[in-house]
């Protein structure tokens, strides 16, 4: 297939690595250096420095919109009005409005539009999801999840800092993977409670994240992202009633990815324990683009869609709502 991708900045370029053996035809970045560079490593790709050039290109079939949180939105409902399919990075969206007109637009033109949960192509939780779906864990009681990073220099003057591009802080960048993660495992939340707020960074938006999200049937997620983690981590915990399953890196700085499976014994006690590690360069960007063309190619609509952003969105949404007087009183 013919691939266009609109944002040149990191994500852009592990996009770029993941295409295999399609195309890439057309980049583009307000950047134009930036978008000139990823364009040099593949031969016959055209530059722009305007992201509907590649929205309308007649010979693009897919579009990887790779851009900051402010035109997300935009850049996926233009390319799927000019008949394109899109691969959009999370959240997809500033906000549940955004993300709706997006997939009514994507409704309507009949093009896939999936969503960059790529964290559900890690090796250690696809082989926890087949694990978990085999029943043999016994009934979910319980999720907990921590994300988080511990930042960089200059960070509180980058564009994620910025309600007004980024939509939001830490709880929609790295927590809508805990939200997606946890949804995916627990099925829809139906009450959110949580809290918000900015210790450390010098920014208008949160720095760390606190969700307690419950289910209709009861089923617990108790998530926690946070950009003052210091050391980086991932830890992603699901307690059934006859067993464990605890997810541990994701590779890098986050460390070795690891599953461990606790399965109960009769007697209780120490449980049975069984552990995998995939102590291997992260594929995950490559898995998910894999899935999604070979979901185009079979005409079936992919998972981790604008359906599960919008739930996921609209968590954020109501811890949001929550923390405003909160985060008002942090200035």
């Amino acid at each position: 297939m013919n691939v266009g991708i609109i944002g040149c900045g990191l994500i852009g370029n592990k996009r770029a690595k993941s295409l295999g053996e399609h195309k890439l035809l057309a980049v583009a970045d307000t950047n134009i250096d930036r978008a000139q560079q990823l364009a040099a490593r593949h031969p016959g790709c055209a530059v722009s420095f305007d992201w509907q050039d590649i929205a309308r290109h007649p010979d693009i079939d897919v579009v990887i919109v790779s851009t900051t949180n402010d035109t997300l939105s935009a850049a996926t409902i233009a390319s799927v009005e000019s008949g394109k399919h899109v691969l959009v990075e999370k959240p997809a969206g500033r906000n549940v409005a955004e993300l709706e007109s997006a997939l009514r637009a994507a409704k309507q033109s009949g093009k896939f539009v999936k969503v960059g949960f790529n964290h559900r192509f890690h090796p250690a939780l696809c082989r926890a999801k087949e694990i978990f779906d085999s029943n043999t864990c016994g009934p979910l009681m319980y999720i907990r999840a921590r994300y988080g990073h511990g930042g960089r220099l200059g960070m509180e003057t980058e564009w994620r800092g910025n309600p007004a591009i980024a939509g939001g802080g830490e709880m929609l960048d790295q927590g809508v993977h805990l939200i997606d993660l946890a949804r995916w495992f627990a099925g829809d939340f139906s009450d959110v409670a949580g809290h918000v707020w900015r210790y450390f960074w010098n920014w208008q938006v949160e720095d760390n994240g606190f969700a307690i999200l419950r289910t209709p049937a009861g089923v617990t997620a108790m998530l926690h992202a946070s950009c003052t983690e210091w050391k980086n981590l991932f830890s992603f915990e699901i307690f059934c009633r006859d067993a464990k399953l605890q997810i541990d890196g994701l590779g890098g700085s986050y460390g070795t990815e690891k599953l461990t499976l606790y399965k109960m014994l009769p007697q209780l006690g120490p449980p049975e324990t069984t552990s995998w590690e995939w102590p291997f360069p992260d594929a995950s960007w490559d898995l998910e683009m894999k899935y999604f063309i070979d979901c185009i190619e079979h005409a079936r609509a992919p998972e981790g869609n604008l359906v599960d952003a919008v739930a996921a969105m609209r968590v954020v949404e109501a811890l949001y709502a929550n923390a405003e007087c909160g985060m008002r009183n942090a200035e």
